[in-house]
């Protein structure tokens, strides 16, 4: 018999209220997200794997992100938090575990981060282990992380859209650098958490992403348990999403197949 299609929800996250949320952090979540809740609703909503990504509540500490992903047993992958300190020796071990990237959480920063020696040199570390790089940042800030990222050698992923501003929309410069980039075929663009757009429709941010970049390199992930939105979520409903999103039927397909099987290393 044929193993079922992939089905990927390409960004989710699980932590515990108990266990080591980091100093100085932006927002804690009201309420624990673990991994068999998760499994649970993958399991419901017929998705066959996902993607675990180390939330900023967390900080660095990959601890709880090591564990559910050996306690999924390949059915899970993770995007680790790490500090440009980290040696080889540990960047291995989160390999071993199912880490396949890190996540530049800039909410906050300024683009000029990415700059800094120390984490150029993470990125070309990340690069040569063929994990991806994962931009978490708004419009604003898009345009010059990607141009400073954009020769690191790892493959790009966009969070959330882009997060444009909503005045702006698709003439958002951020939004822009996304699909200036499409052609040499680095990018990558998660459709999720839309409640972080500000209120914009995104249905023509998604239009504009899927005619620049096609099927295959777009994602779609719940981002389960929707921290900071959590009131009135629903996962059914956000997989729902991507029917609007995505009225192509072969599309959505890509999307949640074969986009995410490869970069993600399912495939």
């Amino acid at each position: 018999m044929a193993p079922p299609a992939f089905r990927i929800d390409s960004h989710a996250h699980i932590f515990f209220l108990d266990r080591g949320m980091a100093p100085g952090r932006r927002y804690t979540p009201p309420a624990s997200a673990p991994l068999a809740a998760y499994l649970e609703r993958l399991d419901d909503h017929g998705l066959t794997h996902g993607v675990l990504v180390q939330p900023s509540s967390l900080g660095t500490d990959n601890g709880t992100l090591v564990n559910s992903l050996q306690a999924a047993d390949g059915r899970l992958r993770g995007i680790a938090v790490v500090d440009p300190s980290i040696d080889e020796a540990t960047l291995a071990g989160l390999a071993a575990a199912g880490v396949v990237g890190i996540r530049l959480n800039l909410l906050g920063r300024a683009p000029e981060t990415v700059d800094w020696p120390s984490w150029q040199d993470l990125c070309r570390r990340a690069a040569a282990r063929g994990w991806q790089v994962e931009v978490h940042a708004e419009g604003w800030q898009l345009a010059a992380v990607l141009e400073r990222l954009a020769d690191c050698g790892a493959p790009l992923v966009v969070d959330h859209f882009g997060r444009p501003d909503p005045q702006l929309g698709t003439a958002d410069p951020g939004f822009r650098a996304i699909l200036a980039l499409a052609p040499a075929g680095g990018v990558w663009v998660k459709l999720s958490g839309p409640y972080r757009c500000g209120g914009a429709d995104v249905r023509p941010y998604a239009a504009a992403l899927l005619d620049a970049l096609g099927p295959c390199r777009l994602l779609w992930g719940s981002d389960w348990p929707w921290t900071q939105y959590e009131a009135g979520q629903d996962y059914g409903r956000c997989l729902a999403w991507l029917n609007v999103w995505m009225p192509d039927a072969a599309a959505r397909q890509t999307i949640l197949g074969a986009s995410a099987a490869r970069l993600f290393g399912f495939a």
